[in-house]
């Protein structure tokens, strides 16, 4: 298998690295970005100015997104005992 520096070795099944996280419905981003930024404020994360997450730590951003999973699930189940 080809040495794939950024994907800690690991390549896909035709050699090259599988793309980046995209957003399944590309009208969604803003909602989700609107979104990350809620749970940061919640969760005391200062939100980048820029708005480049880049420079965040690992430790910031799993906060983040394990929240924004967290409170994604929750609405789901909510949607579920609604029906």
């Amino acid at each position: 298998m080809a040495d794939n520096k950024f994907y800690g070795g690991f390549a896909g099944a035709a050699g090259y690295a599988a793309p980046k996280n995209q957003t399944v419905i590309p009208e969604a981003k803003k909602g989700l970005d609107q979104f990350k930024e809620e749970v940061a404020a919640e969760v005391g994360v200062q939100v980048p100015a820029t708005g480049y997450w880049g420079n965040m730590t690992s430790k910031e951003c799993g906060t983040v997104g394990g929240y924004m999973v967290k409170k994604m699930v929750e609405a789901y189940e909510r949607n579920l005992a609604g029906k």
